[in-house]
Parts: structure tokens; sequence; C-alpha cells
């Protein structure tokens, strides 16, 4: 089967990253809407992006992840990659789908989580890209049972870095992505989702009464306060009470990227280390078997609620 004769394809969209340092400064003049960056920020992303190997990884893992996904559809659906604010970007993918005489899409961000400001911003670069080409969205996926079971096995697997007899005493730290506060005003749904995650998350693991926390991430600078607490003030607070091990679960994201590469291995474990504390992280999910499964049950859905598949 040609492209253009099968019954939809799939776009996967995420937030796009610099994979060189050269690209870092034209990436944050995208992402800051096209206001120049102080030299000052622009350096400071560089030496984090150095550190982590002279580039985000992103554009690799999402990659894998497309090719997995359109594995899982059986090789007949063609999944397409775009990105928000990095090549390649969602509105050149929307001319490849249509030069590819592919008219309907089903669009998934790589993001569980719905907010407006997250989730909701890849929605409306796709109605600016789409144009005659039908698209349905798949705007949320933080309780399918598949993602939840992902999730679970990853931090099994991390719990399992920990010596036998203190497995029992270690902490998760779920983590995602802080977005300003202002959301929560509005009626955002983000926190409650996320919040939603970790019960799904937890009730897959024994025991139950594991202890934990939840904590936000990566804040930006500007906008008002942002949504709250911090993990590094978290990892602080459990050192105080005495923690000694900590697991890190980035609940929020599904690959590897800047946030998890720096902020949780480099500075959080740096952070943790002088506190006394053993830090682990939970492996990203990237291709993981169970979340391409969830996310080809998800397209699957989308597909047969448009009457596009049997």
């Amino acid at each position: 089967m040609s492209v253009h004769e099968a019954p939809f394809g799939v776009l996967l969209v995420a937030y796009g990253a610099p994979s060189t340092v050269d690209d870092v400064e034209p990436y944050l003049l995208d992402v800051r809407g096209g206001r120049p960056t102080s030299p000052e920020m622009v350096t400071a992303f560089q030496q984090r992006y150095q550190a982590i190997g002279g580039g985000s990884p992103l554009l690799e893992r999402t990659t894998e992840q497309a090719a997995a996904l359109a594995s899982a559809l059986g090789g007949t659906v063609p999944v397409y990659l775009g990105m928000r604010h990095w090549h390649p970007y969602i509105r050149d993918v929307f001319r490849q789908i249509h030069a590819d005489r592919v008219t309907r899409v089903v669009a998934l961000a790589l993001a569980p989580h719905f907010s407006t400001i997250s989730v909701g911003a890849y929605v409306q670069r796709i109605e600016e890209a789409r144009g005659d080409i039908a698209t349905t969205m798949v705007r949320q996926w933080f309780d399918h049972p598949g993602f939840l079971d992902a999730v679970a096995e990853r931090v099994r697997e991390g719990l399992d870095r920990f010596p036998a007899g203190v497995r029992d005493e270690v902490t998760i730290l779920f983590t995602a992505h802080s977005l300003p506060e202002r959301i929560l005003a509005d009626g955002d749904l983000y926190e409650e989702q996320l919040r939603a995650s970790v019960a799904g998350v937890l009730s897959r693991i024994a025991p139950r009464h594991r202890p934990h926390r939840f904590a936000y991430q990566s804040a930006g600078q500007a906008g008002g306060p942002w949504l709250g607490p911090d993990a590094a003030d978290v990892i602080q607070s459990l050192a105080a009470a005495g923690s000694r091990h900590l697991l890190v679960c980035p609940i929020g994201f599904v690959s590897d990227h800047l946030e998890v590469l720096y902020d949780v291995d480099i500075e959080y474990r740096r952070l943790a280390a002088a506190s006394g504390i053993q830090l682990e992280r939970t492996a990203s999910l990237n291709a993981s078997p169970l979340l391409i499964e969830a996310l080809a049950a998800l397209v699957e859905e989308a597909a047969r609620a448009e009457g596009w598949a049997a």
C-alpha cells in the first residue's frame, strides 16, 4: 500500500530541541517568539547542552518512537513527526503530508497531560498548518493503562538499583515540568491529571504505602509565579528529614532531553550528593514497548471514533 492509499496518517508532535550547540541561539529565538535572548542566557544554555553531549537527543528519541509506532500499527499507516519550536516544524511536516496525498491525520502530542499552554499550543499550530487535511487530536492520555504500566515498569527497574535492604525506604519523587501558576485560575487540569497519573502508578507498585512526593521542575524565569513545590526544595527537605535514598521519576516526560539529562541527572544528583542522598532516576520511556503499545491503542481508538478504521 502506498502512502496516499493509507486510511489515515499519524502525526506525533513534540516541543523540539537543538541538536547541536550552534542551534541553541536560533532555537531560543523561536521559543521566545522572536524576542532576542541575552548573550548570558545563550551561553548558559549552551553550557547545559554541552554537558549532556553537545545537544539534545530529543529528535533522535522521538524519531525512534515514530518508527516503533509505525511498526506497531502494522506498517500500513504513515507516521510523521513534527516539532513546535525546531526542525522538523509542524508546518513543514503538514506540507509533506499534503504532498504525500494523505488526507486524514490522527495527531498525538508526546505529552500525556493536557494544559492549554502546552498541548493546547500544539493544537493551535496544527490548526494553523493543516489546511484541508482532516485532523483529529488525541489531547490527553495521562490515565491510559499502558502509559501507567510503562512508568510503573521503569519505577520497579529504578528501585532495583538500590541495595535490597533499603528498597522499602526509598522515596519516589515524581516530577513534571512546571508551568505558570495562572493556569490554575483558568481551570486548567494539568496538575489534576499529573496527580492522577502518580496515583495510577503507585497503585501498580507494592507496597502501596511506599513513601513518595510530587514536585515540579525546570520552571521558567518569567510570567509571574510558577507551579510548585520545586523539586530542588523537596530534595533538600527530604535530606533534612533524614531521607537517604531517592528515586526521581519524571512522570511528565516521555523522552530523554535537557530537563531530564541535565536538570535531574546533573543538577539534582549534585544537590542530593551534597545532602548525603543516593539519587537514582527512572529511565525515560523513549521507545518502551509498553509505551508504544499504548500510543498505538490511542491512535486506533481515535481513528475508529472518526470512522477512519474498523
